[in-house]
């Protein structure tokens, strides 16, 4: 009865209800429609075969449907869902779907012989991966031509078809990506997410240990180059910039006030006051020497006024020992001299090597101190008397200059 103007599925089951013998028939190409409401449907009891596509189904079909069919065709319809515990067709045996609104792959509830299915060219997105454990009886599934939104919750289902035995009709050829974009036209046997951009947790939980790697990282990095140390030498050395560029012009001394700014631990300040200040300030040529008992402006911070001497002085003295690189202070001194020596490219500084210092006593932060030392760009102060007037009178030229 193909091709004709049937327009009641419920009046073509009354139809059929006397027919005793009747085994197949074929109501595809009318206008058949079923609301749901109202007396239900009688089919005869011998119906096995029954194909209804091509007509304006909706889901409210498995209501009138022959308890007793075997073989049902329901391509070409408007059906989106197929709604659980509404049809019990305990004999059927092939179900044809394709061509509908499914959105996703039908249970095996209402169909415990079910061993067919073609869902094809339905709008199927995500097929459930859970669907053989459902229908363990099915030994066909046609679900290609679908648009396969390839994205990590169709990773299961293309899992599914390896475990499959081969039940996946149309496999890989019918089973392309539509979306997204990018991936448009891969066969979903090609198409592949790792494991961790899958799981969330997995995700979460990488990314955390990763940031918590990269923190240790970098605190040990830092805590062995002394980072925040240079750091808040820093912020001290620009702060105190910006004090003395925002300060009145007359507070702001000449550029060169000493010959030299001598930088030296307070264990060795008996040499430098019996030898060093003595030997340099006194006769022709005095040098005048910058020392922070003297020199340093009461009320001022020490970083303040350690940046004020050096920059006030045309060299800067470092007398090394052992005792001087233990010395926060002198570091702080080294350092500042040492950034000046790099801002001008000025040739400022002068080690006055003391005592012999061993290598391993050099903190790592004094990198530019072993760099320095490393090049022997110091002077030695000698223990033979007979060799000290030509070490004063080396030291005096190197700081020789006309103070303003």
């Amino acid at each position: 009865l193909q091709k004709n103007k049937f327009e009641s599925l419920r009046k073509v089951s009354f139809m059929t209800s006397p027919m005793k013998s009747l085994k197949s028939l074929d109501m595809s190409n009318n206008l058949l429609r079923h609301d749901g409401a109202g007396v239900p449907c009688q089919w005869a009891e011998s119906l096995t075969e029954l194909d209804l596509s091509s007509n304006q189904l909706v889901d409210a079909v498995f209501e009138c449907l022959p308890g007793n069919v075997k073989k049902l065709s329901l391509q070409n319809n408007q059906i989106s869902n197929v709604r659980r515990g509404v049809a019990e067709l305990k004999s059927l045996e092939e179900l044809n779907l394709a061509s509908n609104r499914l959105a996703d792959l039908p249970g095996c509830s209402g169909f415990p012989s079910l061993q067919l299915l073609n869902v094809e060219m339905n709008s199927i997105l995500t097929p459930s991966a859970d669907f053989f454990q459902s229908c363990p009886r099915v030994r066909e599934l046609q679900a290609g031509h679908n648009p396969f939104k390839c994205s990590c919750e169709l990773q299961a289902f293309i899992r599914l078809e390896r475990r499959s035995g081969g039940r996946l009709f149309g496999w890989p050829a019918a089973y392309v990506c539509e979306y997204p974009e990018g991936v448009r036209g891969t066969e979903l046997k090609d198409f592949h997410l790792s494991l961790l951009a899958c799981n969330t947790t997995l995700l979460l939980v990488t990314a955390l240990l990763l940031t918590l790697v990269l923190v240790a990282a970098v605190a040990f990095l830092c805590i062995r180059l002394d980072v925040p140390w240079y750091v808040r030498m820093t912020w001290q050395w620009t702060q105190t910039k910006r004090r003395a560029w925002h300060s009145p012009a007359g507070e702001r001394g000449a550029a060169l006030q000493f010959h030299a700014f001598i930088s030296y631990s307070e264990r060795d300040s008996l040499w430098v006051k019996n030898e060093l200040i003595p030997n340099l300030e006194k006769g022709e040529g005095c040098v005048q020497l910058c020392q922070h008992e003297r020199n340093f402006i009461p009320g001022k911070s020490i970083v303040e006024n350690i940046i004020n001497c050096i920059e006030k002085s045309y060299r800067s003295i470092f007398v090394l020992s052992p005792n001087f690189v233990q010395s926060e202070w002198c570091h702080y001194e080294l350092y500042f001299a040492h950034h000046k020596l790099f801002s001008e490219n000025s040739n400022s500084l002068i080690l006055i090597l003391l005592e012999p210092i061993p290598p391993y006593l050099i903190p790592a932060r004094y990198h530019k101190l072993k760099a320095l030392m490393a090049k022997r760009t110091y002077v030695e102060w000698p223990k033979e008397k007979s060799k000290r007037a030509l070490f004063w009178a080396n030291l005096r030229a190197a700081i020789s200059i006309n103070l303003p």
